[in-house]
């Protein structure tokens, strides 16, 4: 039995304590400043909870105490100080952020790591899923030349003018919508502003738009640089959506404001669990002389498990983030310091029971 320590036990936590503890394998103490969040959660789940502030040290220290690793389902800007006490407790250390700051923090303590303690931000859906995807897809020619990826988690039925509903941390999509883009152009890392290159597409007769966003990418940036003349990461959205975010972020200069965008946002946008999560990356390059394309493309629903609907979002990000800690714990990861999500074999990630969430009716493949 593993002791893992996860805190956050929101909307994300409560499904990453379900997996774990239905696997049998994993004893959970969940920590979370939410005393009622803790006491509904304890009545689904056979759980320890304790109330816990993860800005503080001694606090954090005290939960950490006999775990074998640490799950951070918090707000990102939690995670260094969660990444701080994992590395003085000697347990490995996993989070769902995709702030790239919080990953630089990360990278410099998971470098002071002790034996057998590994450091793995960004373990969700993107960052997390896609990269590991991108990279088998790369690593399949004999020459790269594109790696386009292509994620959105949308309402199934929408019903309002931006045509999206939450469906996971206010605090992430904003930053994915306001901060600086990580691509590769002609060859060339760079930055790019957030809701550009706007593009279409249509996945199974339904028409989508799709723009950049900060850090779907994580680490792919820095591991195919100079090998790739195309790599970038778009968010994929019903028609119209970008249009009516740049009239809030531009016009009404809410970039500039983000704790009024967030109140705004979670006052008018209804959450909803009638979700579906579309995957679509292609790559493209050389392999036996001939140039080729390949591509990998998915779609996941919301599910019912026992008496709860979960919606895609949450059973794509926890199920990701549960594969990176089982394969850890089964040696199938490099065993010290700071991980990348292109690190995991793809093969090994579909054939885990987490990882078994991305693959069923809906997905559609050519890996």
């Amino acid at each position: 039995m593993t002791n893992v320590l996860l805190l956050g036990a929101g909307t994300i936590g409560r499904m990453i304590a379900t997996l774990l503890k239905q696997s049998g394998d994993y004893q959970v103490r969940i920590g979370d400043t939410n005393a009622e969040a803790l006491q509904r959660l304890k009545k689904r789940l056979d759980v320890e909870t304790v109330v816990v502030d993860a800005s503080n040290p001694d606090h954090l220290a005290s939960a950490m105490n006999g775990m074998q690793a640490v799950i951070s389902a918090l707000t990102f800007k939690l995670n260094p100080s969660v990444a701080k006490a994992a590395l003085q407790a000697g347990i490995s250390y996993f989070d769902l952020t995709e702030d790239v700051e919080t990953t630089a923090a990360v990278r410099s303590l998971a470098a002071q790591a002790r034996p057998g303690q590994i450091f793995m931000p960004q373990c969700g859906l993107a960052p997390g899923f896609v990269g590991i995807v991108a990279n088998h897809l790369a690593q399949r020619f004999d020459s790269l030349d594109s790696l386009l990826l292509r994620v959105g988690a949308l309402p199934e039925f929408p019903t309002n003018s931006l045509k999206y509903n939450l469906t996971w941390s206010t605090d992430g999509l904003i930053n994915e919508y306001c901060n600086p883009c990580d691509v590769i152009h002609q060859g060339k890392r760079q930055d790019v502003w957030p809701l550009e290159g706007l593009e279409h597409l249509s996945i199974d007769g339904v028409e989508y738009e799709a723009f950049s966003t900060s850090g779907g990418l994580g680490t792919l940036c820095e591991t195919y640089q100079n090998q790739v003349r195309e790599l970038n990461y778009k968010t994929v959205r019903y028609l119209g959506h970008r249009d009516r975010m740049l009239f809030l972020l531009d016009e009404l200069r809410l970039r500039e404001q983000r704790g009024l965008l967030k109140e705004i946002l979670e006052n008018a946008l209804l959450r909803t669990l009638q979700d579906v999560v579309i995957i679509f990356c292609t790559a493209t390059g050389m392999r036996e002389g001939e140039r080729v394309q390949l591509w990998d493309a998915r779609k996941v629903y919301h599910q019912t498990h026992g008496d709860e609907v979960w919606s895609a979002i949450q059973i794509t990000t926890a199920a990701a983030i549960c594969a990176a800690l089982d394969l850890h714990i089964g040696g199938q990861l490099p065993s010290t310091g700071f991980v990348r999500q292109e690190q995991v074999a793809f093969p090994a990630f579909l054939a885990n029971r987490f990882g078994q969430h991305y693959v069923g009716p809906g997905v559609k493949t050519d890996t």
